[in-house]
């Protein structure tokens, strides 16, 4: 193992020596003859260092609790463990940037360690409201179904909700190469518990696509231990206050997956011995939680906007660690099973999702208008569903048959082709200006696309491609589902 004592400047000359009374996996007792170091500093055991604890806890006068961050191989009773004097640091500065890190700041990429960067603690506390913006602004995506019914915050928190491989991260790395090509800020990627084969394919992607220049990303990988995982957040949020705060530049933060925060938290609470909350969770997750959301603020000097991965246990959003997410958001993009196995991507679940930009104030009044004809169209339609299913659609009403009709293009007019799945799809992504999306919902919802096929209107960007597509006689066809197919 590469040296971390190499990464991590000492803090201190005064060496405070202690010594190793108990491994229990990755919970280390050490005690200490003279001086007890303070909670949240880094202690190193091993050879060069290479076995880093935090101290989590004071037992008594003489021995502390800490949690690993490294693996405990060969770590023994009666070691020896020297205080470092200070706590985690994470690297700050432009040298960081295009630059692939671990949660010690130690360069992953196989480039040499950058140079002329400082070091900074990862546990800082959140800007005073002195110093928050209260200016609401909206973020633009690109993407037709996000922008036009759950508008983004700048300097806001939105969560990307779903269960297993209904596209997450896909969705994630779409807003990245959409965000970087037209904003002018940094973005930087948090994989908190990622698979090593995505932080890989990420990296391949944003250098193929342009955009590593103004990227960084931090990894915690899986295989790590609880602690490398639940630090890795505190220190992607301590880079991206650098761009913000130094050098007054906006911020995009995209983490995957704050349910991995969560369940390393959960881990390290098992570990340490604490009493189990409901389900098992952490009696300290709410305040975990908040200690690295409310860092992430719109203040006076930029912004810093987080789109944030959130895996749902078994697709229930009943899940304490949703819901304790939830309240920290202010959009919630859901993503659903069923709309993916329609064929319907982005598999958003617009009548789930949400957003508190969705006012006229803030949108403007055609906007908000839209966006609730929108979802009452949407949601007529989800009613009407069974009755279809049971009775078929010609038994409807002229006017509820209009409605299914509306409902069904307008479905297939939010599908876009991602940048990122052209190599799997065999179609253009598309970024779609939010003028383009709202004139092509009016026009659905006007009926004039009422003699189109639906499939003119899938898969495309705005609704001059399905002119262009119905009299070229060009679909592609969505698999027909069950109700009204």
């Amino acid at each position: 193992m590469t040296k971390i004592a190499q990464q991590q400047p000492k803090h201190s000359s005064v060496v405070n020596i202690g010594k190793v009374v108990s491994v229990r996996g990755s919970v280390i007792d050490v005690y200490f003859d003279e001086c007890l170091p303070p909670i949240y500093s880094l202690l190193r055991a091993g050879e060069g260092g290479s076995i880093v604890i935090e101290v989590l806890a004071q037992l008594n006068a003489r021995h502390v609790r800490g949690i690993a961050l490294t693996p405990t191989q060969g770590l023994a009773r009666g070691m020896p463990v020297e205080d470092s004097g200070g706590p985690l640091l994470a690297p700050v500065g432009k040298g960081i940037l295009s630059r692939m890190f671990d949660v010690f700041g130690k360069p992953i990429d196989r480039l040499p360690a950058p140079q002329d960067v400082q070091w900074r603690s990862v546990h800082n506390p959140p800007p005073p409201l002195a110093r928050r913006s209260t200016h609401s602004e909206i973020f633009e995506t690109g993407i037709k179904l996000i922008d036009v019914l759950m508008p983004l915050e700048r300097g806001g928190k939105a969560g990307l909700f779903g269960g297993a491989g209904v596209g997450k991260t896909v969705l994630l790395t779409e807003m990245i190469h959409n965000m970087v090509g037209k904003q002018k800020g940094v973005s930087i990627f948090c994989g908190i518990g990622e698979r090593c084969r995505e932080g890989e394919e990420l990296y391949r992607d944003m250098l193929n696509a342009g955009v590593l220049a103004d990227m960084v990303m931090v990894f915690g990988q899986m295989n790590e231990p609880p602690g490398a995982r639940f630090r890795v957040g505190h220190a992607a949020l301590t880079m991206a206050e650098y761009f913000r705060d130094d050098e007054h530049r906006d911020v995009l933060l995209l983490i995957d997956n704050i349910f991995r925060f969560i369940q390393a938290g959960m881990e390290i609470s098992g570990l340490m011995g604490q009493m189990p909350s409901r389900l098992g969770y952490q009696p300290t997750m709410g305040t975990e939680l908040s200690s690295l959301e409310e860092r992430i603020a719109n203040t006076d000097t930029g912004a810093i906007t987080s789109i944030q991965a959130v895996y749902v246990p078994a697709d229930d959003l009943t899940d304490p660690s949703a819901v304790h997410t939830f309240s920290h958001l202010s959009g919630s993009i859901v993503l659903s099973r069923k709309r993916a196995s329609e064929g319907l991507y982005p598999a958003i679940d617009p009548l789930q999702s949400r957003s508190k930009m969705a006012t006229p104030g803030i949108l403007g009044e055609r906007h908000y208008r839209l966006g609730q004809e929108i979802r009452r169209t949407l949601a007529q339609y989800a009613d009407l569903k069974d009755i279809i299913a049971m009775l078929g659609l010609e038994q409807l009403s002229v006017e509820d048959r209009n409605v299914v009709a509306r409902a069904r293009r307008l479905e297939r007019f939010l599908t876009q082709p991602f940048f990122t799945t052209e190599q799997f799809t065999g179609m253009q992504g598309k970024l779609v200006s939010l003028e383009d999306a709202l004139y092509g919902c009016e026009c659905i919802l006007g009926d004039e696309f009422k003699d189109y096929p639906e499939s003119a209107l899938y898969m495309i960007g705005s609704v001059a491609e399905a002119r262009l597509k119905s009299k070229s006689k060009l679909f592609v066809t969505t698999p027909k589902t069950h109700a009204g197919g």
